[in-house]
């Protein structure tokens, strides 16, 4: 855990000085740096998407899981939480993009599982190490900019990490499988142009409502490689 407990001090350091920073920052300067982050999270979102090499899979695992996401309500709720710790703490009207927003940026991708892994497996904390340094510069532009509701990443980023480092042995499989991993992030690439779409005011879109897609991705990868073996049995 020693590298999930690194990646999330460095977080909160960097969100605690972002909002200090941020208080005395003019709109204008807010505002451009917010699309200047936009701009980053869309590239970020395309790099992870063309590691994809199933396009039909990432396809259907994000529309299938909108329509489970909505149904579950999770957008609705999230947003509910985040006016509600609005309330309790204070922050901007930005509060729930404030949370979501680095939440999903710091814990989507092959980085995170791998660093995971090998701090759960090997005691090895090289790869979280550098995704420390980098979360920390990130956090501290996204608090300076959306406010407070980044420090609650933290504790989301410990969570996430620190059950997927728990679980290092039983996820294994899925980090030495290019396929599903490659899917996952395919789809985890298409989150991040939705969020970046959002911080660019394009588009906002119910970006939590999609979360269960990053399972069914590697659920149907599973499903695909079983149908010809099906189909070979009954021919």
């Amino acid at each position: 855990m020693r590298g999930t407990l690194l990646n999330t001090a460095t977080v909160a350091c960097g969100a605690l000085l972002g909002v200090a920073v941020g208080r005395g920052v003019p709109v204008a300067y807010d505002q451009i740096a917010v699309s200047g982050i936009g701009l980053v999270v869309i590239g970020l979102g395309v790099k992870l998407f063309l590691q994809s090499k199933n396009v039909l899979v990432v396809a259907a695992a994000i529309a299938a899981g909108g329509v489970i996401g909505l149904a579950l309500g999770l957008s609705r709720g999230l947003e509910a939480l985040g006016t509600g710790l609005q309330s309790a703490f204070g922050g901007s009207g930005r509060f729930s993009e404030a949370v979501i927003t680095p939440t999903l940026l710091f814990c989507i991708g092959p980085m995170t599982l791998i660093g995971c892994l090998e701090d759960g497996l090997e005691r090895k904390i090289d790869l979280l190490a550098v995704k420390s340094t980098i979360d920390g510069f990130s956090a501290f532009f996204l608090a300076a900019t959306l406010g407070a509701g980044v420090l609650l990443s933290a504790v989301l980023l410990l969570l996430i990490q620190g059950a997927l480092t728990l679980g290092a042995k039983s996820i294994r499989p899925l980090a030495s499988d290019e396929a599903l991993l490659g899917e996952v992030s395919g789809a985890g690439g298409i989150l991040l142009l939705a969020i970046g779409l959002g911080l660019l005011e394009l588009k906002k879109l119910p970006v939590a409502d999609y979360l269960p897609a990053l399972i069914l991705a590697p659920l149907f990868v599973a499903a695909s490689r079983k149908l010809p073996a099906r189909r070979a049995r009954c021919g």
